[in-house]
């Protein structure tokens, strides 16, 4: 692989064999709930379908995810590997990684933004031919600094909602160079991922970083997409009371009829104990909200980058701001309410402090998306022009299939006969 300036992990830190020996621990143990990128691996490894290649990767590097990273290096490719947030690095499974003979991992938490970037281009001096990202910014910046290696790239695949539409915008404007899959829009990820995934380790997260219980709170979830909808369904499971906000008259108008109180955030704003955004999009808790929010209110967001909290206002509203405990900053405004800001407003389910990401099973199916994805541009790049391409639709049956036996679960086909029914059109009453 191409040497960079930059270090990787392995230099970065004091006690890098101590390091190694915990990170591979977590990578065993998520290795053993991970059927689907064992299944993959096995394949990958007899076939060696990335025998020179090499991919770049910006990830949430962490347990699971580095599952995906051996399992891609196992099947012949040089990997580079950087963070896609600079809270949700696990050290020591960036130094685990960087251990492997193929992969150099340069990701490291708590960087700043300037070493946030440098790292991204420490992984585009490997000159990919693939790469895998996690909100674009490693797209985006090869695109806007490193144009001349886009003949180079065979193309990519992109794993969360914002990343996906910053992608389909980029296209819109005929800037997207290679062709991306949106692994976000498949099935196998938004059912399970962003619904039971995002659910599951947002409320996880925050109840364990608060020390507080869910029920009897009002919970104010930002957004009902497939997102909102999981953090919504585990909020109420957990015996809160929820509203849902909402810009999309039909999400709202789905989250009513699914029992949710809905409103406009200024109202909201007024009776909610905790705030979960969950939408992608900037400033949807602002100055405004801020000023009618109730003492001890705790904030948090969910979506993929620190914007939809302004923070910045809130920081301009504040007379102090200190560390209420770990991964929890209060704002102290000046009537004496304090609004307590978890994980500095970064995705909460992976820049808390404690904070662990998805469930293992649920980014098992996940990542076996993105594995077959990087199989599959590789194997039929010809069929792929440049712009964002749905994931073919037997890939994410074939994620399925592994999934479901590896369960034990057994399910019918359909006959002959209803298949030419169903392909039939001159069948009628």
């Amino acid at each position: 692989m191409t040497e960079s300036a930059y270090p990787s992990i392995s230099s970065q830190l004091d006690d890098v064999e101590s390091a190694r020996e915990e990170g591979r621990r977590k990578m065993d143990w998520a290795t053993q709930h991970m059927p689907i990128l064992e299944a993959v691996r096995e394949e990958f490894i007899a076939d060696q379908p990335f025998a020179g290649e090499r991919i770049g990767m910006a990830m949430h590097v962490e347990a699971k995810t580095a599952v995906l990273v051996e399992t891609l290096a196992e099947g012949g490719a040089d990997v580079a590997l950087t963070g896609c947030n600079p809270l949700s690095t696990h050290d020591d499974i960036s130094a685990a990684l960087d251990a492997h003979e193929s992969i150099t991992s340069y990701a490291k938490r708590g960087v700043d933004d300037e070493e946030y970037y440098e790292a991204i281009e420490a992984v585009i001096a490997h000159e990919p031919t693939v790469t895998v990202d996690d909100g674009m910014d490693l797209v985006a910046a090869i695109h806007e600094d490193y144009p001349e290696l886009i003949d180079g790239i065979v193309g990519g695949a992109e794993e969360t909602t914002t990343g996906v539409h910053r992608l389909r915008a980029m296209d819109a404007d005929d800037a997207l160079e290679y062709p991306v899959f949106a692994v976000n829009d498949t099935p196998m990820k938004r059912l399970f991922d962003n619904i039971h995934g995002t659910g599951e380790s947002s409320l996880a997260s925050i109840a364990m970083t608060t020390n507080l219980s869910w029920a009897g709170k009002t919970v104010v979830v930002a957004g009902y997409g497939y997102c909102g909808k999981g953090v919504a369904k585990k909020a109420a499971g957990q015996n809160a009371n929820v509203i849902v906000t909402e810009v999309e008259p039909r999400r709202a108008l789905e989250a009513h009829m699914e029992g949710y109180d809905v409103m406009p955030m200024a109202e909201a704003a007024e009776v909610g104990d905790v705030f979960i955004t969950t939408t992608g999009n900037r400033d949807v808790i602002v100055e405004d909200h801020f000023e009618r929010m109730q003492d001890g209110v705790l904030l948090s967001n969910a979506g993929h980058f620190d914007i939809e909290v302004d923070l910045e206002a809130l920081d301009d509203l504040a007379v102090d701001r200190y560390e209420a405990r770990d991964g929890v900053e209060a704002y102290e405004m000046d009537d004496g309410r304090k609004l307590n800001v978890i994980a500095e407003g970064r995705l909460v389910n992976l820049a808390a402090p404690i904070s662990l990401g998805h469930p293992v099973e649920v980014m098992d199916q996940s990542f076996g998306i993105q594995a077959v994805c990087v199989r599959e541009i590789l194997a039929n790049s010809d069929a792929y022009d440049a712009g964002v391409h749905d994931v073919p639709d037997e890939l994410d049956q074939e994620i399925a299939e592994i999934k479901l036996e590896a369960e034990g679960v057994e399910y019918d086909s359909l006959s002959d006969t209803q298949r030419e029914y169903m392909d039939s059109w001159d069948h009628g009453t």
